[in-house]
């Protein structure tokens, strides 16, 4: 019985938008999970028990894509309305949009030190954005087809891109010029990303097949022929052994990658897959489908040492040969197709618990746009409050507050004055928090400002220098 833990486990469904789900994301201590959808709403779900979820209305046609920021403090996602929206994911909803794509926007994605942004759009444009001045910094133009996908690698230095003119493009982000790319005649590529370490761009093919490549030797190292239908997202593992694939024929994959071999297959969604994504520690990874539903996986098989696995495991009829060399590093492309072996997951018979009650929503309607501090009223800096800071003490005992009260109110009944001290509680802890977030951002733009001079200071130096 304790092998079965070995295998990934559905933990439970979230239901709540009203169309497909087409991008997922975790908040960086995993504390909650973000997603967009058709229905041209953005979900938060709080993944502690009995909490709420929260539904953003903002955009005013379908969300393609959502990403936390690496601190949390954001949220972005880009629309088919043509805007990207900066969130605060906070109870009063505060968004602003940066407008310059002039077709729908397909993808969006921080930098690893959260201070830039980068978007992908039909209008077969890059664009690269500053965060915390929310403006656009440059475009990046050679695709000839809508670039479906674009992603900052882990130092921030390069840009993968791909298109429906079936390329992925790297660009040199410092000096903003394409340096590689690579075709695919067979299809083209819905989905583009960086492995951990930075070494290598994965593609997810409208042909079904999975390619990695090495963007040092410029050369395609591994192609997976796993699924049915077209592929339509993936995620690296934090370890960048393991990487899950979201596809069309409903089903959900994982690779190993060190042995070059498929080794799960996920049935949950009832239609195609459009969205997947590891959480920040692995531990978990969710999906998000055109059922409208998001699934929530424990990961389980990476706290577990794989050649063990593979030795005892029940299930598996046969074991591969051990992995060639050519596996890692071929000289020629290496194809892996489907293999019998790999391990059928059902949640409808392997998972215990996918009967939770659906979260209560509260729906929170983007009725500001800020553009900086200055232009918040005093009102607006009362009530807002964040919600998932993964710093915050607040959130936390807030959570728990409304826990209690609805634990309270269920077994004894709660009287009125009782309601609202712990309301009055509640909403002064809003305000603390506030004044400190305030605070922070004072203090950010302050330091930019000093910067500036510095700098400023430093070229009127030197060009007095040159004067003499």
């Amino acid at each position: 019985q304790l092998l079965l833990q070995e295998d990934p486990i559905l933990i439970r469904p979230f239901k709540g938008h009203k169309a497909a789900v087409t991008g997922v994301d975790f908040n960086p201590n995993t504390s909650a999970l973000a997603s967009s959808s058709l229905d041209r709403f953005l979900m938060i779900w709080n993944l502690r028990p009995q909490s709420r979820a929260f539904r953003f209305v903002g955009h005013v046609e379908a969300v393609t894509s959502v990403q936390f920021s690496p601190d949390g403090h954001l949220l972005a996602s880009a629309s088919q309305d043509r805007t990207i929206r900066l969130w605060i994911p906070c109870i009063h909803g505060e968004s602003s949009a940066l407008k310059a794509h002039t077709a729908p926007v397909r993808s969006v994605n921080f930098s690893h030190d959260g201070q830039f942004l980068v978007t992908a759009s039909n209008d077969k444009s890059i664009k690269v954005w500053s965060v915390h001045r929310q403006r656009l910094l440059f475009s990046l133009f050679q695709h000839t087809h809508w670039v479906r996908c674009a992603k900052f690698s882990p130092d921030g230095r390069l840009i993968a891109s791909c298109s429906e003119d079936k390329t992925v493009k790297i660009w040199d982000a410092t000096n903003k010029i394409c340096v590689d790319s690579f075709t695919d005649y067979e299809g083209f590529a819905n989905y583009v990303d960086f492995n951990p370490s930075g070494t290598c761009v994965v593609s997810a093919g409208s042909n079904h097949i999975v390619k990695l490549w090495d963007i040092r030797m410029n050369k395609l190292l591994q192609h997976y022929r796993v699924h049915r239908a077209g592929v339509n997202c993936l995620s690296f593992h934090p370890s960048g052994n393991y990487l899950i694939t979201a596809s069309t024929d409903g089903t959900l994959k994982i690779m190993d990658l060190l042995e070059g071999r498929l080794i799960y297959t996920l049935h949950g969604h009832k239609g195609p897959v459009l969205s997947v994504v590891f959480s920040k520690g692995g531990k978990k990874f969710a999906s998000g489908g055109a059922d409208a539903q998001v699934l929530l996986w424990k990961t389980n098989f990476d706290a577990f040492n794989y050649k063990e696995v593979l030795k005892q495991h029940s299930r598996r009829i046969h074991t591969d040969d051990p992995p060639h060399l050519l596996d890692i590093y071929p000289r020629s492309p290496h194809p892996h197709d489907r293999k019998s072996e790999s391990i059928e997951i059902d949640p409808s018979f392997d998972v215990t618990d996918t009967q939770t009650l659906d979260p209560p929503i509260t729906d929170i309607s983007s009725s500001m746009h800020f553009s900086s501090l200055d232009d918040m009223s005093s009102e607006d800096l009362r009530y807002r409050s964040t919600l998932f800071s993964p710093r915050s003490s607040r959130r936390r005992l807030e959570d728990e507050v409304e826990s209690a009260v609805c634990t309270v109110n269920k077994r004894i009944g709660i009287s009125p004055a009782l309601g609202n001290a712990l309301e009055h509680i509640v909403e002064q802890l809003d305000v603390l928090t506030l004044t400190i977030s305030i605070l922070e951002q004072r203090l950010t733009l302050t330091e930019d400002k000093l910067k500036e001079c510095l700098e400023n200071q430093h070229k009127m130096l030197l060009q007095a220098r040159q004067g003499e």
